[in-house]
Parts: structure tokens; sequence; C-alpha cells
């Protein structure tokens, strides 16, 4: 049997991915006005996003407990797997590893624990590529070197408080604003402004244009945070899927463990060479 896929919920994985290769998913703690939940388990995106109605509530988020790891390793083993390839958020951004390494010798099986460096769907980046070695025939070893090569080589596009302009609440004039910054992330932790952007059509523009890798064959996934930035999957879907050297698109939401920093209204994405 091959190993089984297990990643914690900051990954933002959607439903669809997880379900394709068969991934298990630890949630994060979120506590959320002095109230306890667990990422995608009793608090999902559209329920984080509606505790804002009344202005933005206070919002922490720590690691799972060691015992979380446990509950999931060994289920696994119920399941049949004695091998578990588990990739997660960054060591340098949470103390989920920390939990997931106590957990690993808690265990009777052996567990790879992998450390992408990254937070939200870039984590998930890595699970789809380990995902796809595994799922025909792969080893744990081959999975783990192409996770950790994808996260080195992952790219991302922020645009914070995008839906603003979905909205049209907020009015930009040159002088005084130039827009929403369109941010851009990529290997070695680099971060720059690709542009300023006063519309819907301008943002989905700069994060189209920025999402490329000089012709090579990408994949890309698409978030949002709550309803406010639907139109952004719209948007940059229809800018994309006109590409050649775009492969494959996915949709995602920016849940709790990622929306408590970004807030409401964020669209972003990531890409990755296939």
């Amino acid at each position: 049997m091959r190993p089984a896929l297990v990643t914690d919920s900051n990954s933002q994985i959607p439903a669809e991915l997880a379900e394709r290769f068969d991934v298990r998913v630890v949630p994060i703690p979120v506590v959320v006005n002095g109230t306890d939940y667990l990422e995608g388990v009793d608090l999902d995106a559209d329920g984080f996003y509606a505790l804002f109605a009344d202005g933005a509530p206070e919002v922490s988020t720590s690691q799972p407990s060691p015992g979380a790891f446990v509950e999931v390793y060994e289920q696994c083993l119920a399941d049949g797997y004695d091998e578990i390839v588990s990739i997660h958020v960054g060591e340098s951004l949470s103390r989920t590893l920390n939990s997931a390494r106590v957990a690993a010798g808690l265990v009777d099986a052996t567990v790879h624990l992998v450390d992408t460096g990254t937070g939200s769907f870039g984590v998930s980046c890595c699970v789809w590529t380990a995902g796809e070695i595994l799922q025909v025939g792969g080893s744990a070893a081959e999975a783990i070197a192409a996770a950790e090569k994808i996260a080195d080589e992952l790219y991302h596009v922020t645009a914070l408080g995008a839906a603003n302009l979905v909205s049209q609440r907020v009015a930009y004039e040159r002088g005084d604003m130039d827009g929403i910054d369109v941010l851009r992330g990529g290997p070695g932790g680099s971060f720059a402004s690709v542009g300023a952007a006063r519309s819907v059509e301008e943002i989905c523009d700069l994060m189209a244009a920025t999402m490329h890798l000089d012709g090579e064959p990408i994949r890309v996934a698409l978030g949002i945070a709550d309803e406010s930035a639907m139109a952004y999957y719209a948007g940059l879907e229809s800018r994309l899927g006109q590409r050649d050297d775009v492969v494959e698109i996915v949709r995602y939401r920016i849940g709790p463990s990622v929306g408590a920093f970004t807030g409401l209204g964020t669209a972003g994405g990531f890409w990755y060479r296939t």
C-alpha cells in the first residue's frame, strides 16, 4: 500500500484535492473573541468571515496538539497504512511541525515530516505534487523530494482588501492613494509590489500578468477570503484559461488560520511549474 498523506488545515486544501489524493487534514485551533474553534471542523471560511459583521474580531491561532496528530496518524494505521508522509506549514511560521514530530514518536508507523517553509496554499502545492507521485506508485522518498523541490520554487500573488474595489466602497484618486497594491512573492522569500490597481479589472490584469514562468507550463491556485471577493475567481479564470501555459486551475478559500492575518476581501493565488 502506498504511504498515507497528511497535512494541516493551514494548507487551505480544498475538498477537491483532499479527495483526489486521500489527504488527511489536522485542524488548526483558532480563537475568535474568546471562543475556541477548529479550522475546517466547526469553523469554515464562511463562518469565520460572518464573525466580521460587527467589526473585526479578536483572532488568534495556535498549533494543533500532539494528540491531534496522534489521532490522525492512528487512523492511517487503522486504514492499513504503515508509512505516512506528513507535509506542513513552515516551522519558521508555526509550531505545528513540532507537534507532528512529538506525535510521530508516539505511533507505530514510519512518519516522514516535511517542512515546506511556506504557509497557506503553498503547503497544498507541495501536497498536490507529493500526491501525484504517490498516486502513480512513487515512493515516500520520491514524493518528499518532489514536495521539497516545489517548496523552493513556489510563487504567490496577493491583493489585500481587494473587495473594496468590487463594492466601490473606497474611491482612490491619484495623488492621495494609487490604489490597492498587488504583491508578488517567490523563492528565497522575495517579496515586492508589481503595481497598484484602482479597479477589479486592473487587479485581475496585474495578477494574471504576474502568474507566469516565462512560458513554462504551470499549475495555478486561486484563493479568495469572503464572498465579497468572488469576482476575482471569474476574472482571473477568464484570463488564465485562455493561456496555453496554464495546465490546471483550482480554487481555494482563505480560511481562518490565514484570514486571521489577511482579513476581509483578500484575493490571491499560487503557481508553480509542472
